[in-house]
């Protein structure tokens, strides 16, 4: 039986069949956007072109009356007075993107007394056309899960209306939060169909202080009149709604924070801390957490940290001795009569507990082959001899797994019968669905590598079975993104475009999970959170590992892309995803973090806050992080950034730093010249570094012919802000 709430059936009453005053009507690119006021709320209705309407609610007032006092009109929008029992409202109507369908609410509260709020309603109900004998019907594709994006987006099925993007900026709730000590995760949801946002209940919390305004709502959305047919348009559509929006979404500033100073104090620790170090079989191996002495060593963990510290070696040609330790123990993983390598080390695999069921010998983790796999497959393309001879001898093991479950890998299998030990990660949810696409693109290194076409015809065949996984395709966060790298790079092999629409499929699913809105109560107020990713679906934290990870496939993926026409909103949402990881990840070290949030209970090993060493976990504001552990293979993360953001001068003391990605870097004497990514509507921050006692010499700095300027910061650097997407010109003398 179908049930509807009391509150979408009033406002199913009191839309249909009634000619109702407006206080103020906007015609935008065949939406009908209507205002009103009636009894104990303020309203706004929004008429598709089939007549179907998308309700709003701003401004709610309990049992009582809303009195309108004032109304004031500008050219963005409108400005409401409200008043009643519970204080004064101010509600503030914007279209800030012209005649997009995109408008925007705010919400201002002005309590009388001290407020709980036990209980409030969702502020959107969708109904069917005036008229019509049914209900609308529609599909929740994304919505927020945890402390992620405030979003839902939705199909609009009958009548077919296209499709909406409903966003609310949390940050500007944070003085609600803290106010009351609420969490503002899972505030964004609700049930067909009543969805959208509902205050956090503030019953079991402090109350929402008089005389203060308050933010309650901040509100976004953008409709599409398209209905989208089948998951490659919903990912697309999806992903052109979030940039359109993401343009006029209000964004934190940045901060310069200096990498090459940190890298230093990384890698010292890295190399010379005993609790990210063990010994044993003869050779030391990097432990997978600090101080965790329990569990053999993994191969993952030894590659995840070897290719940050090779591409850091690459940009710096200086001595790493961490690179040939790792390297003297990477043959002990490989299992001879498997014939292929291991996720455990096989000489201490009998070390196992077996108190979880990956803690077993020869029990796979799917990703956990194909992990090293790739790395290893990257160092045979480097030319590195050992790295090719691991990778090339594992893969006909690869292949058999693969066809064994038909490219649908379960959670956890043996490795010599192949029976799957855990084949959902919950009843009914499937595998780890995103394996065939990490798998895709370690068979397309093993066909760069050798040119045999089997390795190309099995990266299409993996391919394949990413489809009809939609937004649920998500399992792990850097296998999505790795294979977003895959697809794309088949569809500049083949020219086929199903391998394009796959890769917009995992970038949907990467962009669903992701924190667009800055946390700044409790322990959040230090450091930053927007535009953070998740590792897992279900995650409740974001960590290093995976975002030092999807940083280096994203700065992958814009390389793929270069010459091809790809969707505009990637050229906006990929690189200011990575303008905020260089912005955040700082503060997944410990010394950079305050001790009282640093939780003394740790899953794994022990955090040390002295260490330069990444803690995996960063939490909901209210709650301590670091109680995973202290991720030894999550260390690449500065040897990762430098290379792709800092720019060694030739011949001169100074470096470039741009906090976007950028490409194409041509130097001669006197000058050099590159091209930075992204949209021009963006802008971004480049810095020129003084690297010795020198003064910098005089620097000119231009664009399209035009000079910028730029202003001296501290250290004697010179910063400029420069647009996305140009190209720059620097000169000196």
């Amino acid at each position: 039986m179908e049930g509807i709430s009391p509150w979408a059936l009033a406002v199913e009453t009191l839309f249909h069949g009634q000619d109702l005053p407006a206080l103020f009507r906007r015609d935008l690119a065949g939406y009908v956007v209507r205002l009103h006021h009636l009894s104990n709320s303020l309203w706004i209705g929004i008429t598709c072109p089939t007549g179907l309407q998308i309700v709003l609610r701003p401004a709610y007032l309990p049992n009582d009356h809303l009195e309108l006092c004032r109304m004031d009109k500008d050219g963005s929008g409108l400005t409401l007075h409200l008043q009643g029992s519970m204080g004064e409202y101010r509600v503030i109507l914007e279209f800030p993107a012209g005649n997009v369908p995109l408008f925007r609410y705010q919400t201002l509260l002005k309590a009388k007394r001290p407020l709980l709020i036990p209980f409030w309603p969702r502020d959107m109900v969708i109904t069917a056309p005036d008229g019509s004998p049914g209900r609308a019907k529609g599909t929740v594709q994304v919505s927020q899960a945890g402390t992620r994006s405030g979003m839902q987006y939705l199909t609009l099925d009958q009548p077919e209306s296209g499709a909406l993007l409903y966003f609310q900026n949390l940050t500007a709730l944070n003085d609600y939060a803290r106010a009351t000590a609420c969490s503002l995760g899972d505030t964004v949801g609700g049930t067909w169909p009543e969805l959208g946002f509902a205050l956090p209940p503030t019953i079991k919390n402090k109350p929402l202080p008089p005389h203060q305004e308050m933010v309650l709502s901040d509100a976004f959305l953008v409709l599409d009149p398209v209905y989208p047919k089948g998951e490659a348009a919903m990912a697309k559509q999806f992903l052109g709604l979030l940039a359109e929006l993401y343009l006029v979404l209000p964004k934190p500033e940045t901060a310069y924070y200096s990498w090459p100073e940190m890298v230093d104090k990384g890698l010292h620790d890295l190399e010379f801390s005993h609790g990210c170090w063990s010994h044993g079989a003869g050779q030391d191996y990097l432990n997978a957490y600090v101080a965790d002495y329990q569990t053999p060593p993994e191969l993952m963990v030894q590659m995840a940290v070897l290719l940050p510290l090779v591409d850091y070696y690459d940009w710096n040609q200086a001595d790493l001795p961490a690179i040939r330790k790792i390297q003297h123990g990477l043959d002990a993983f490989y299992h001879k009569k498997l014939k292929t390598v291991v996720r455990f080390l096989p000489a201490l695999a009998g070390d196992l507990d077996g108190e979880e069921e990956q803690l077993q010998p020869n029990v796979m983790d799917s990703w956990y082959l194909h992990h090293p796999l790739l790395n290893l497959g990257r160092m045979a393309l480097r030319g590195d001899l050992q790295g090719k001879r691991l990778f090339l001898d594992s893969l006909d093991f690869t292949i058999k797994v693969a066809r064994h479950f038909n490219y649908e890998w379960p959670v956890l299998y043996h490795m010599e019968t192949l029976e799957a030990v855990k084949a959902e990660t919950q009843p009914g949810k499937g595998g780890e669905k995103d394996v065939a696409g990490l798998y895709a693109l370690v068979m397309l290194h093993a066909w760069e590598l050798t040119r045999e076409n089997r390795y190309l015809l099995e990266a299409k065949r993996a391919a394949k079975t990413l489809r009809g996984k939609g937004f649920d395709l998500f399992y792990q966060a850097n296998n999505t993104a790795f294979g977003s790298n895959a697809m794309l790079w088949l569809y500049k092999e083949t020219r086929e475009r199903q391998y394009l629409d796959l890769a917009y499929l995992c970038l949907a699913n990467l962009f669903k999970n992701m924190q667009l809105w800055e946390c700044d109560y409790g322990y959040a107020k230090s450091y930053p959170t927007f535009f953070a990713l998740f590792p897992l679906s279900d995650a409740p934290y974001t960590a290093a590992y995976e975002e030092q990870e999807v940083f280096a496939a994203m700065h992958n993926l814009l390389r793929y892309a270069e010459d091809e026409h790809i969707l505009p909103a990637v050229n906006i949402l990929v690189p200011e995803f990575l303008r905020y990881i260089v912005n955040r990840a700082p503060y997944y070290y410990p010394p950079n973090l305050p001790r009282e949030m640093l939780s003394e209970k740790v899953k794994t090993g022990q955090v040390d806050p002295e260490l330069w060493i990444a803690i995996e976990d960063i939490q909901d504001g209210w709650k301590q992080s670091g109680t995973v552990g202290q991720e030894v293979y999550g260390a690449g993360v500065a040897f990762g950034i430098i290379p792709r953001h800092y720019y060694r001068v030739d011949g001169q003391d100074f470096w470039i730093f741009c906090d976007y990605p950028s490409a194409h870097y041509r130097q001669s004497k006197g000058s050099l010249s590159f091209r930075l990514k992204g949209d021009n509507r963006l802008s971004c921050r480049l810095l020129i570094l003084k690297m010795g006692r020198k003064t910098l010499p005089a620097i000119k700095l231009q664009t399209a012919g035009a000079a910028l300027k730029g202003k001296k910061v501290k250290g004697g650097h010179q910063e400029f802000t420069v647009p996305a997407g140009s190209e720059i010109q620097i000169y000196w003398s």
